[in-house]
């Protein structure tokens, strides 16, 4: 097993002179996973040891305990993190619509205009093609792209013909031929070649997406009898409303033991996270041991969560619980100032694009909504009522489609029948309609189209149960959130087209409309 993991620091000691020495920009690794929620690390609370490593690089360096996605679906946050534009100005609200994208200058853009080269090696699900990087290697949740040796062909035939879903018996993927494994090999591997310029990788792993699925050691790392119990059930989908037990009805017609295998799943999950962790430890070791982690700004993320168990449900889909909605964000490496304590912002993955902007040197172009988090990760000063809320979005409009629609779940595309979790739970049903989301502290409102509201304090109701909507006990702060909420919707008007005559388009540095003092 050692010679599968002989890329390492020593391996590329022979880099002639840093990139950064010779242009005076850092390289930028972002490592981002595919549905992994935030709260399930050491450095939240998290009783099992899943992050050990992040944890440690998060505590040396920023993190944030409230950052958020813009959309719980992989497309729309995935476009957002690369336009910094919110799903309702780049319109891609589903997964199904990247076509309909609308920016005017994004991140590919001005790395290429500042010399950069840039990679994809993982899994994209966004609107970048081939064609837009110097090197690309995609990933999917069912195999590589471009299969190119036997085992590869037969990760892709497993997980394609018999793990489509979850596979609740350890992988016989085996550890070299897991995906993360293999995103790290060629990421480093590309990262070897590059001598003169400096670069962008994006490291994306699949994973821990479904399908549910995890080889050894990992599998047997966390007992699925020995983990947290869950704090909400199936008996909580009263309260959380009918997209809840649509997609509820949904999982049960596609995995009719789902209440029996939970806690496999839940460990299968865990123990994914875990073995991302391991092999983002490998990727960043090796770049120490070759030199370049102080020349190279580092940002670990994922687009959106995972209900994990919680109200009785698995992946995604209704509602904007801080399960689905609230993502894990570390930062590390070049220029950045360590706080070992969360940051205290509410930051957004739109906000990466201008943030790698003013790290770089370059403008943040106009019709990006994001706002720069250079000065507050390199411990400047920066106005604090401007990271004192944040929102996320849900919806691709419309009426909600209900219960007694006429359409079903096979008619939609939603179930594939007759095969054990086939489902797809970003489905007509739970995306219908629009909705909007704020946090604000330990406070959080959320508001449909119909004018419909949901008030939690987070602090003492972590699950989101106790609805204190349209109690007069809580009428200030709920009068608060909304009069932020509808600030941030005037906010997030597309600023796109800029007036091409006579008006004057003001815009800060850093993207931001509060002043510093």
């Amino acid at each position: 097993m050692k010679t599968i993991f002989c890329i390492t620091g020593l391996a590329i000691q022979g880099l002639a002179m840093s990139a950064q020495a010779q242009t005076g920009k850092p390289n930028i690794v972002v490592i981002m996973t595919d549905q992994q929620r935030a709260d399930l690390c050491g450095r939240e609370g998290f009783p099992l040891e899943v992050t050990p490593f992040v944890d440690r690089l998060a505590q040396e360096n920023v993190w944030f305990n409230k950052a958020y996605t813009v959309m719980p679906a992989s497309s729309p946050a995935r476009c957002s993190m690369f336009t910094g534009r919110f799903p309702s100005a780049t319109h891609v609200r589903t997964n199904h619509n990247i076509p309909d994208i609308s920016y005017q200058q994004d991140l590919v853009g001005v790395l290429k205009e500042n010399g950069y080269k840039t990679a994809l090696v993982g899994k994209n699900h966004a609107y970048l093609k081939p064609a837009d990087f110097d090197f690309w290697s995609e990933y999917g949740h069912w195999g590589k792209h471009k299969k190119t040796t036997p085992a590869e062909k037969e990760t892709a035939r497993f997980l394609n013909q018999q793990a489509r879903g979850q596979w609740l018996e350890p992988s016989p993927i085996s550890l070299e031929e897991q995906h993360p494994t293999k995103i790290v090999n060629e990421a480093l591997a590309w990262i070897k070649q590059q001598k003169e310029n400096p670069f962008f990788v994006w490291v994306s792993f699949p994973e821990p997406h479904n399908p549910y699925q995890v080889c050894e050691p990992y599998y047997s790392m966390f007992s699925p009898d020995k983990l947290p119990v869950l704090k909400t059930s199936r008996k909580d989908l009263a309260k959380k409303g009918e997209k809840y037990r649509i997609l509820a009805q949904l999982e049960d017609a596609s995995c009719p033991n789902l209440e029996q295998d939970m806690p496999r799943i839940r460990a299968n999950y865990i123990g994914m996270i875990r073995l991302i962790d391991d092999q983002i430890k490998r990727l960043i070791e090796s770049l120490k041991a070759s030199g370049q982690y102080e020349n190279t700004l580092f940002v670990v993320l994922s687009d959106h969560g995972d209900y994990w168990g919680e109200y009785g449900l698995i992946r995604k889909g209704a509602g904007l619980s801080e399960s689905l909605a609230r993502i894990p964000m570390v930062w590390a490496g070049y220029h950045i100032k360590n706080q070992p304590a969360p940051m205290d912002g509410h930051v957004s993955i739109a906000d990466l694009f201008p943030t790698f902007c003013s790290a770089i040197g370059a403008e943040i172009p106009t019709g990006v909504q994001g706002r720069s988090l250079w000065p507050m990760l390199t411990g400047k000063a920066y106005p604090k009522e401007e990271f004192s809320s944040m929102v996320v979005q849900q919806g691709f409009g419309g009426a909600d489609v209900g219960l007694d629609a006429s359409l079903t779940f096979e008619q939609e595309g939603a179930l594939t029948p007759g095969k054990i979790a086939h489902f797809d739970e970003l489905n007509t049903w739970t995306q219908s309609g629009t909705s909007r989301m704020i946090r604000k502290d330990d406070w959080k409102l959320v508001m449909n189209h119909y004018g419909n509201g949901e008030l939690y304090n987070l602090k003492k109701d972590p699950s989101e149960i106790h609805n204190l909507f349209g109690e007069k006990k809580y009428s200030k702060i709920q009068t608060e959130l909304l009069t932020r909420l509808l600030a941030w919707e005037l906010r997030l008007q597309d600023p796109l087209p800029l007036p091409q005559r006579r008006y004057h388009f003001k815009q800060n540095p850093f993207n931001y409309l509060h002043p510093e003092h």
